[in-house]
């Protein structure tokens, strides 16, 4: 079973009780140790966390037992914890890193295991691959629990005080505190329930939580992913509530959702505009801006405008988070909801990512409809969609070939202009347009994605898109 342990593009996930099983549980967590030991990491300890799936804490108790059977130091949790926060304590603890046990945004039956390194963001390509080779090279050793704790090689805490703290340092929390907004926040049954009441309760404001106790089943969605059309009830409750604006988080609290005052969706490519456009002309922030290939051109156009450079990556936080610490970025952000931000961890985090969604409306008095509107009128407007579509195994080379051969003139009667091949095929077309064609890497899935000027060129090319692959 070992051979079938694959890290994607942040971590290794699977499905519980056939591949993520407590044995493969072990063998990560031996290979990681046997990583941590090659570059003298282990002496420091890793923090080991966990979210609110099914039996998340047990598979986390056996990663400490694992650690522990080896002489290294487990930092864990004492509760669900968001993977920002856990992420977070690896500079208070001064530890080697972290594993942490989640499946983020992926369905029920799902969970995961994350490393992050002890910079405190997604490991890299070449961490992950060292990791993976040291999987079934070692015999795994294991310390029970209640004895690991006797020896102290086991410490439960709490990352979230300091967590807290720093937070109160990057967003001027009193004066959302005072502001009298009423914000609906959709935890979506995962690790960020609780947060925003702890940060934000005791003044004008009110946080309503909803879907805000744990349930593993996440019942009324497909999976924890905040997009729209998991989001159904957060929508309705911000629509008859009368609320500024919703917030949602994933599973383990990394990735954001915006709900606007009326109810509506407001999609990841339109955050990552917003957040950018917030960091570069309300805060006054400086500094490259980093990007995933599936993401939005809006930010791109922001680094004309605010004359910071734009840095394009392969899609996951295992290529942004490098980037973002070699370049010194400002944000980093990626089509799926997760910004890091400068001056924090430059690793994914929905809480700071609300958080700067709702004192960007403050500061700019504005409803979050409206700070869109005034992104359009800087960039122009920008409109998204993605399509995913399941193929026959047996048919994925054909597919690859297809797009791979692809040589079109035109896109829905745009001129292309280049194609870039880097984790993918991007088409990029003159008017600034894109298609984007992926395939998973962990299942028979295409991705074809496209941002456009209008919502039928958005149509027409990702019809275009799907004639290419043949699909």
């Amino acid at each position: 079973m070992a051979t079938s342990i694959k890290f994607g593009t942040d971590g290794w996930r699977g499905k519980i009780a056939e591949d993520y099983t407590f044995d493969n549980v072990r063998l990560v967590t031996q290979a990681t140790v046997e990583y941590l030991r090659a570059h003298g990491l282990d002496r420091r300890g890793l923090i080991v966390g966990y979210d609110t799936r099914f039996a998340s804490e047990h598979f986390a108790a056996t990663v400490a037992e694992v650690l522990a059977g080896n002489g290294i130091r487990a930092y864990l949790v004492h509760k669900p914890t968001p993977t920002p926060v856990a992420s977070y304590s690896i500079l208070t603890k001064k530890a080697g890193g972290a594993a942490i046990i989640t499946a983020s945004h992926n369905p029920a039956t799902d969970n995961g295991y994350k490393y992050k390194s002890e910079y405190a963001g997604s490991a890299s390509p070449e961490i992950v691959s060292e990791i993976e080779s040291y999987i079934g090279r070692t015999p795994v050793q294991q310390l029970d629990l209640k004895e690991a704790e006797r020896q102290k090689l086991v410490e439960r805490f709490d990352a979230t005080p300091e967590y807290l703290e720093h937070i109160q340092g990057l967003v001027d929390l009193d004066a959302i505190r005072r502001a009298g907004l009423t914000i609906i926040v959709d935890s979506m049954y995962g690790a960020g329930m609780g947060y925003y009441p702890m940060l934000l309760d005791g003044g004008e404001t009110r946080v309503v939580p909803i879907n805000a106790e744990r349930n593993p089943l996440f019942p009324g969605m497909s999976k924890p992913e905040p997009i729209g059309d998991n989001l159904a009830k957060l929508k309705k409750v911000v629509r008859e509530s009368g609320a500024d604006m919703g917030i949602a988080f994933d599973g383990d609290a990394d990735r954001v959702g915006l709900v606007d005052e009326n109810g509506k969706f407001v999609d990841q490519l339109r955050v990552f505009g917003l957040l950018a456009y917030y960091l570069l002309e309300v805060r006054g922030w400086r500094g490259p801006i980093v990007k995933s290939i599936s993401t939005t051109s809006m930010v791109n156009r922001l680094g004309e405008i605010y004359k910071v450079p734009v840095h394009e990556t392969p899609v996951g936080f295992k290529h942004i988070c490098p980037k973002m610490i070699e370049t010194k970025a400002v944000i980093g952000g990626e089509e799926s909801g997760g910004f890091a931000f400068a001056k924090h961890i430059p690793e994914r985090d929905g809480l700071l990512s609300g958080l700067f969604l709702i004192d960007l409306c403050l500061r700019r008095n504005m409803t979050p409809s409206q700070a869109l509107d005034e992104l359009f009128s800087k960039v122009g407007p920008h409109f998204y969609d993605r399509v995913d579509i399941t193929y026959p195994a047996e048919q994925r080379e054909a597919i690859l070939k297809r797009v791979a051969e692809a040589r079109p003139s035109d896109l829905a009667g745009l001129s292309l202009d280049r194609i870039d091949t880097r984790g993918g095929y991007k088409f990029y077309l003159q008017d600034g347009s894109w298609l984007l064609i992926r395939f998973s890497g962990t299942e028979p899935l295409l991705r074809i994605y496209t941002e456009a000027k209008s919502p039928e060129l958005v149509d027409r090319l990702l019809a275009d898109g799907r004639a290419l692959a043949g699909v």
